[in-house]
C-alpha cells in the first residue's frame, strides 16, 4: 500500500507531466524556441537573465523571431532590423498595448504614458505630444532652453579648471533642467538639495531595471510586495519623484492657471477643467504626476547617459575627438552660438554623436509590447494578449546593416566623400506607434550639449590614469562604471 508521502509524489510528477505536455501543445503554434517547463517557462535554461546579448545569441540557434516562456506566458522576441522593423509597422495599431508587469504596476500603477496602456495610454500620450510642440518641441524655442544650459555645463567645466572630475553629475544636472523647464517652468540651481535627491531618486530607478530583485519580483509579485528588500527602497524612490512632482503642481495650483499657459502644468490643469465633464476622461491630477514622471524620467536618464559614454569615449578615441574639434573650429569657430541646424554643416561631428548612440545601446532589455487584438506577425497567429519584444538592441548591432558594429566607427554614417548619410536601422527611439515622444529633443540636446563641450574642451585621463573601462555597467539602462577624466580649456 502506498504512503501518503509516494501518493504526493507521484500526484506531483503526473501533474508536472500533464502541464508540460500542454506546454508543448501550446508552444507548437508559436515560432521556435527553447523547450519551456511548467511554472519557470524558459527561465531556467536562460539562467534566470535576460539581456539583449543572450536574445541575440539566442536568434542564432532558433531565427529571427522566437518564443520564450515565462511561466505560463509566451514571449515573442524579434531580433535584428529587419525583423524588428517588420513586425512593429506592418501592423503596429496591433502592437500597441503595453505590459505592465508586476513591478511597474507597483510602481506606476498603470497611469500616465510610458507604463500605461489602452485608452489612458492613447489620451496622456496624444495631450503630451500636443503640449510639447505647442511649448516648442521640434521649434527653436526649445532649442534655446538647450542651448542655455549647455552654456551653463561649459561655466561649471571651466571652473574646474582642467582638475579631475567625474561628468556624471553635471550632465544629468543639465539635461534634466531642460525638461523642467518645459514642464515646471524653471530651472533648479546646481546647489539645490531638493533637485539633488530627485536625481539620485532617479538614478536608483534605473539602477534596479534588470537586476536580480527587479527578475525575482516580476515572477514572484505576491511574496515580494510582502518581503523587505532593495525593492521597497526603489518604490520609495519613486516615491520621491512623485512627491517632488507634486510639490509642483500644488504650487501651480496655488497661484492659478494663467491667462497663457507657460509650461506643462499649466497646460494639464487647464485641460483638468475643460474635459471634467467628458464620461471617459483620464486627465486627472494622478495621470497629470504620472506623465510628468515619465517625462522627467525619459527626458533626463536616457541623454545624459548617452553624453556620458560619449566623453569616455572621447577619451579613448583621441584622434577622433581631434577631428571633430578641427571640424568645429573650421565651421564654427570658437564664439558662435551652435544650433541644432549647424549638423548639416557639421557631417563628421553628426555622425560621431549617432555612432556614440549607437554604439552605447544604452537600453539594456526595453519595454515589451502586448497584441491589443489577434493578428498576424511576421506569419505567425498571435492571439491579443500575447506579450511581444522588439530587440531594439539587436538592431543597432545587425551584422547585415553595420560593416563593424561591435566597434566604434564614425564611418557608419558616413559616404566615401565624407558627407554624412542616415542609416534606416538607427533604432536608438524605437519604432512603430511607441516610439519615443521625445525624440526631437533628444536629438537637439546630444548634438548642441557634445558640440558644445567638444569646442571648449579637450578631454583626457587624469595623470597616472591608464585603463579605460568601456564595458557598461548592468540596470534599466547600460551605464559606463565611473570614471573621472580631466576637461582641459582649449
Amino acid at each position: 500500500m502506498l504512503t501518503i508521502g509516494e501518493v504526493l509524489i507521484a500526484l506531483a510528477v503526473f501533474l508536472f507531466v500533464t502541464q508540460f505536455l500542454k506546454l508543448q501543445r501550446l508552444r507548437r503554434r508559436l515560432p521556435p524556441g527553447p523547450i519551456p517547463f511548467p511554472v519557470f517557462g524558459t527561465l531556467i535554461q536562460l539562467n534566470f537573465q535576460f539581456n539583449r546579448d543572450l536574445l541575440m545569441k539566442l536568434a542564432k540557434i532558433h531565427g529571427n523571431i522566437f518564443t520564450l516562456w515565462f511561466g505560463w506566458a509566451p514571449v515573442i522576441v524579434l531580433n535584428g532590423y529587419q525583423a524588428v522593423k517588420d513586425g512593429m509597422t506592418m501592423h503596429p495599431e496591433d502592437v500597441s498595448g503595453r505590459l505592465v508587469s508586476p513591478f511597474f504596476r507597483a510602481m506606476a500603477k498603470g497611469k500616465g504614458i510610458m507604463l500605461a496602456t489602452g485608452h489612458t495610454w492613447k489620451q496622456q500620450r496624444r495631450f503630451a505630444l500636443r503640449t510639447l510642440r505647442t511649448l516648442g518641441l521640434g521649434k527653436r524655442g526649445l532649442e534655446h532652453r538647450v542651448q542655455e544650459e549647455a552654456c551653463y555645463l561649459v561655466d561649471f567645466f571651466a571652473s574646474v579648471k582642467g582638475k579631475p572630475l567625474d561628468p556624471s553629475f553635471p550632465l544629468v544636472h543639465s539635461v534634466s533642467n531642460v525638461i523642467c523647464a518645459v514642464v515646471f517652468g524653471h530651472r533648479f540651481s546646481r546647489d539645490d538639495e531638493t533637485f539633488h535627491e530627485v536625481i539620485r531618486a532617479m538614478e536608483r530607478l534605473f539602477k534596479f531595471g534588470g537586476s536580480f530583485f527587479h527578475h525575482l519580483y516580476e515572477i514572484f509579485p505576491w511574496l515580494m510586495c510582502r518581503l523587505p528588500g532593495p525593492h521597497k527602497k526603489v518604490l520609495s524612490c519613486y516615491d520621491v519623484l512623485s512627491s517632488f512632482t507634486r510639490r509642483e503642481i500644488s504650487m501651480h495650483t496655488e497661484r492659478g492657471t494663467p491667462d497663457e499657459p507657460q509650461d506643462f502644468i499649466d497646460f494639464y490643469l487647464d485641460h483638468i477643467e475643460k474635459s471634467k465633464d467628458e464620461p471617459r476622461s483620464t486627465y486627472n491630477e494622478d495621470n497629470m504626476v504620472y506623465s510628468i514622471n515619465d517625462l522627467f524620467l525619459g527626458g533626463s536618464e536616457t541623454t545624459s547617459t548617452t553624453l556620458n559614454w560619449g566623453l569616455l569615449y572621447m577619451v579613448a578615441n583621441p584622434d577622433i575627438q581631434e577631428k571633430v574639434q578641427k571640424e568645429l573650429d573650421a565651421v564654427l569657430g570658437r564664439s558662435q552660438l551652435i544650433c541644432y541646424e549647424d549638423r548639416r554643416e557639421l557631417p563628421y561631428t553628426n555622425a560621431v554623436v549617432h555612432e556614440i548612440q549607437r554604439f552605447s545601446n544604452i537600453i539594456s532589455v526595453g519595454m515589451p509590447r502586448v497584441c491589443v487584438r489577434n493578428t498576424i506577425l511576421l506569419g505567425f497567429p498571435l492571439k491579443k494578449g500575447t506579450i511581444v519584444f522588439p530587440n531594439i538592441a539587436s538592431s543597432l548591432y545587425d551584422p547585415e546593416q553595420w560593416e563593424a558594429p561591435r566597434q566604434f566607427n564614425p564611418g557608419h554614417f558616413l559616404d566615401k566623400d565624407g558627407n554624412f548619410v542616415s542609416q534606416q536601422a538607427f533604432l536608438p527611439f524605437s519604432i512603430g506607434h511607441r516610439v519615443c515622444l521625445g525624440e526631437h529633443l533628444a536629438r537637439t540636446e546630444l548634438f548642441i550639449f557634445f558640440a558644445n563641450l567638444l569646442r571648449a574642451f579637450t578631454f583626457q585621463l587624469p595623470e597616472g590614469a591608464t585603463k579605460i573601462n568601456t564595458e557598461p555597467m548592468q540596470g534599466g539602462t547600460l551605464q559606463p562604471h565611473p570614471y573621472r577624466i580631466c576637461a582641459i580649456p582649449r
